[in-house]
């Protein structure tokens, strides 16, 4: 396997993990998650000796489909504690104004 290779699976897996957080498909995003993880330590294992323009490409794709997965992961954490607040009837957002005993 080469660097390269392993970029490749790296990026698939973050193509897997974007397809499943789109439709909420957990055990698909727990399967995308371990093959990233997985293709990762194979480039890690492979070494860090100089990288060319296609080795350059792939690491940016990877790193742009990573952002694109943490945007996503954002949104939904965003998306659950809204709906948290609302089921718990914290419609001030978390905020709470100080209360003060006066004598």
């Amino acid at each position: 396997m080469t660097r390269r290779d392993a970029l490749i699976r790296v990026i698939e897996a973050l193509h897997r993990e974007i397809a499943a957080l789109k439709v909420n498909d957990v055990a698909a995003l727990e399967r995308a998650t371990i093959e990233k993880l997985a293709a990762i330590e194979e480039v890690a294992a492979l070494g860090t000796g100089p990288a060319g323009p296609e080795l350059r490409e792939l690491a940016d794709e990877a790193n742009r489909l990573n952002e694109t997965c943490r945007i996503y992961v954002n949104l939904m954490a965003a998306n659950v504690r809204r709906r948290l607040q609302t089921l718990t009837g914290d419609s001030g957002m978390g905020y709470r104004p100080a209360m003060r005993a006066y004598a």
